[in-house]
């Protein structure tokens, strides 16, 4: 079982998956990204021919994503397809993550992690955008990253064009401005701070800012 466990949440483009990365580094905790189900399961439907547009397909999807996660001998090809982290798969996973059905599909699994991370883990870090709210909410430590819109735009067209992608910044940020309002204004959990939850705004840090603040918020509250 977890001796502890922190939630990491926040928008797109925040770095909060670099930092829950690092932090599991620093820290020798389990990772996991919970978004990555999210983006399976857009791609699941997506590679059957089916429309994320469409609850029963995305229900479909995420159906054939647990049955395959639980048969296969080797979950991380399956999790690890780069195409996940291809940008349309992730607005498309912003659309899959709006319907109830599918968050509580994909539940089990996240707590199952935070429970279980594995043998020689003294935690588990999970990062998301209902970690704390929802899937962990009696985490021993909650933290949102958050940053200006305008400023996760542009890392995220820097991202972006480093892997060769054509990106402008308007369009990045139109496309942000809307995952952002689909991601808080969605019926089932909404993305918003856990009222407990530490907010570091890390507009003005960079990666390695961003985590010594976090690692100092971690050794402070948990005492590691």
């Amino acid at each position: 079982m977890s001796k502890y466990v922190i939630a990491v949440d926040g928008p797109a483009a925040s770095g909060k998956g670099t930092l829950a990365r690092k932090l599991a580094e620093e820290l020798g905790f389990a990772y996991m990204d919970t978004g990555i189900l999210y983006r399976a399961t857009a791609l699941e439907v997506i590679d059957t021919g089916l429309s994320v547009k469409d609850k029963r397909d995305c229900i479909d999807g995420v159906k054939t994503l647990i049955k395959k996660l639980k048969k296969s001998p080797n979950v991380e090809k399956i999790l690890g397809n780069q195409r996940l982290r291809d940008d349309d798969i992730g607005n498309a996973a912003s659309k899959v993550a709006a319907i109830p059905a599918i968050r509580k599909a994909l539940k089990d699994i996240q707590r199952d992690f935070a429970a279980n991370p594995g043998n020689g883990y003294e935690g588990a870090i999970l990062d998301g955008r209902d970690i704390g709210t929802v899937i962990c909410p009696d985490a021993d430590l909650k933290l949102f990253i958050t940053s200006d819109l305008e400023i996760r735009s542009r890392r995220r067209v820097k991202e972006l064009q480093s892997k060769g992608i054509p990106a402008t910044y308007g369009t990045v940020l139109e496309s942000m401005r809307e995952r952002d309002q689909r991601d808080q204004t969605r019926e089932d959990a909404p993305m918003i701070p856990a009222t407990d939850a530490v907010i570091i705004d890390n507009s003005d840090l960079d990666a390695d800012e961003t985590l010594e603040t976090a690692l100092e918020i971690v050794k402070k509250r948990l005492n590691i």
